[in-house]
C-alpha cells in the first residue's frame, strides 16, 4: 500500500510539473483579428523565432533587446531598422503590404507580427503561426498606444518592467509640447504626388492634434482622413490662416525617385504670404518614413 501511494504521489507530482511547464510555455495576450476586433490570443512564451511584417512591432522588439530572434522580415525604408532586416540570416518575407506566404512558412516562425496593411492575410498567416496584430488607436493616442503595444509584446518575453524604463520621459515631453501648443491653431498636411492633403486627428500625425493639443483647423472632426488625408487647395490653407503648418513628405518617406520635394510644393506665393511662413512656423516633419510607416 505504501509503495502504491508513493507511486501515485510521484505520478501526481509529475503531472503537476508537466501542467506548470505547459502553462509557462504559452502566454495569453491582447491582439486584433483580421477584422480589427480585439481578441485574446495564445502565443508561445519567450518565442525564439519571429517573423516581422510590421515595422512598428520590430521597433518595439528592437527596443526590448530581442530583435536577434527575427528569422524573417518584410523589407523596410527605415534606416535605423535596416541592419536587422537586411542581416544575412534574416529571410526576405516580402513587404508590409504584400507578404510572401511561402517564405513566411519556410522560416518556421513561432509567432508572426503584422500591421493593418496585412489584415487581409490574417487567416492565411494564422495557419502558419499565431499572428500578433497591433495597431495605433487614435482615440487612445499615439503615446498610450505605443505604451500598450509595448506592454503586450514585452509580456511575451517577461520583460514588462522594461517598458516603464523605455517610456520614461515621454509624458514630460508631451507636457512641454502641449504647453507650447496651448491656444495655437495648425493645419497638418501631407505632400504627395505634387498635391497637399490635409489630415485630421484620426491617423498619421494624430499626435499633433490629440496629445500635443494644437487645434487642427484643417478638417472637420467627423471626416475620415486616416489614410492619406483629403486633398486641399492652398486657397483653403490661406482661408484657415493657421498659426502653424506641419508637413509630412510622403514621397520622401517612400523614396519616390524624381518626386517634387514637400518644401518646393509648400513654398508658393499663397503659403509664403501667411504669417505662419513668415514667422518660421511651417514645420517639415523630420524622418518622414517613421511618421508614415510607424
Amino acid at each position: 500500500m505504501k509503495k502504491l501511494f508513493s507511486v501515485l504521489l510521484a505520478l501526481s507530482m509529475l503531472l503537476v510539473g508537466a501542467m506548470a511547464m505547459a502553462e509557462s510555455e504559452t502566454v495569453m495576450i491582447q491582439s486584433l483579428n483580421g477584422a480589427g476586433e480585439e481578441i485574446e490570443l495564445t502565443v508561445p512564451a519567450n518565442p525564439k523565432r519571429i517573423a516581422i511584417l510590421d515595422m512598428a512591432s520590430l521597433d518595439i522588439l528592437n527596443s526590448l533587446g530581442v530583435s536577434d530572434r527575427v528569422v524573417g522580415s518584410a523589407t523596410t525604408k527605415l534606416p535605423y531598422l535596416s541592419d536587422i532586416v537586411n542581416a544575412e540570416d534574416v529571410a526576405n518575407l516580402g513587404t508590409i503590404k504584400e507578404a510572401d506566404l511561402e517564405a513566411v512558412m519556410a522560416c518556421e516562425p513561432d509567432v508572426i507580427f503584422i500591421g493593418g496593411r496585412l489584415s487581409k492575410n490574417y487567416d492565411a498567416l494564422s495557419e502558419i503561426a499565431p499572428v500578433v496584430y497591433l495597431s495605433t488607436d487614435s482615440e487612445l493616442g499615439v503615446v498610450e498606444s505605443v505604451r500598450k503595444n509595448a506592454g503586450i509584446v514585452a509580456s511575451m518575453f517577461g520583460l514588462e518592467d522594461k517598458v516603464d524604463e523605455l517610456m520614461s520621459g515621454f509624458d514630460a515631453r508631451i507636457a512641454t509640447l502641449a504647453e507650447a501648443a496651448k491656444d495655437k491653431t495648425a493645419i497638418v498636411g501631407m505632400c504627395t504626388s505634387g498635391s497637399f492633403n490635409v489630415m485630421g486627428n484620426d491617423g498619421r500625425c494624430s499626435i499633433i492634434g490629440r496629445e500635443i493639443g494644437f487645434e487642427n483647423v484643417g478638417v472637420d472632426a467627423n471626416i475620415d482622413t486616416a489614410t492619406h488625408g483629403n486633398e486641399a487647395s492652398f486657397e483653403f490653407v490661406v482661408k484657415q490662416n493657421p498659426q502653424y503648418i506641419f508637413v509630412l513628405d510622403r514621397d520622401a518617406a517612400i523614396n519616390v525617385e524624381g518626386a517634387q520635394l514637400a518644401r518646393d510644393i509648400m513654398e508658393n506665393e499663397l503659403v509664403m504670404g501667411l504669417d505662419a511662413y513668415q514667422e518660421g512656423h511651417v514645420v517639415y516633419l523630420a524622418n518622414p518614413a517613421v511618421w508614415y510607416y510607424c
